[in-house]
């Protein structure tokens, strides 16, 4: 069945867990709110959610540079305590999201980030693609917001796809370490580097290349 945004912000705060688990949690569940709410309990969501109240101020900044320093990315992480910080399992969870940000670039930690003049933008580009595809105007507006998932998808880190797990997103792995370590974990923010980033130049598939690195 169908899942209405009514249903997905009523779970999301039932819970507490972002909009697109919410969603997918609702569409596993046929629309059922119960069944939705054991299914992100059973992924870890929703109990990471009931930290969302607590201070995350320690952490470490990680550092990622890609083969032969063509990419670099730098990204803060955040967790409760110094103890945390200091652990094999939290250093492994940011060396891969920093892995994740050469790989994938995306524009955004998450999409609230996103300014409303840039989906304003995105929103009016699908809509002329619609239209010149020939789509009836009536069920453009509706089209336009299915593909702006897509778009946060490929732009949202949180998210992407996990690049060594694809059946699972950056937020699902996140929350999956939350429940596994205890504390409350966020990415706060991140910078990437590419050289000669502007600049004419071959295209490469990073995703491929930082994979082979990794020896996945």
């Amino acid at each position: 069945m169908a899942v209405t945004a009514a249903q997905v912000k009523e779970l999301r705060e039932k819970t507490g867990a972002g909009m697109l688990d919410c969603k997918k949690a609702l569409e596993a569940a046929d629309g059922d709110l119960t069944k939705a709410s054991e299914i992100l309990r059973e992924k870890g969501l929703a109990a990471a959610a009931n930290k969302a109240g607590r201070v995350a101020s320690e952490g470490i900044v990680e550092s990622y540079i890609h083969a032969g320093g063509r990419v670099g990315v730098l990204v803060e992480v955040n967790c409760e305590t110094d103890f945390v910080a200091k652990t094999e399992q939290f250093r492994t969870f940011v060396r891969d999201i920093a892995m994740q940000i050469a790989a994938t670039n995306p524009k955004f930690v998450r999409r609230e980030e996103v300014s409303q003049a840039e989906l304003d933008k995105e929103r009016e580009i699908l809509r002329n693609q619609a239209l010149n595809e020939g789509k009836p105007e009536k069920i453009v507006d509706k089209m336009v917001e299915g593909r702006l998932g897509k778009y946060y998808e490929e732009f949202c880190l949180m998210e992407q796809p996990f690049i060594k797990d694809p059946d699972k997103t950056v937020s699902v792995l996140l929350n999956e370490k939350v429940s596994a370590i205890g504390e409350l974990i966020t990415i706060r923010r991140f910078v990437r580097f590419e050289l000669g980033e502007g600049l004419e130049k071959k295209v490469d598939n990073f995703v491929e290349e930082v994979m082979s690195q990794a020896r996945l």
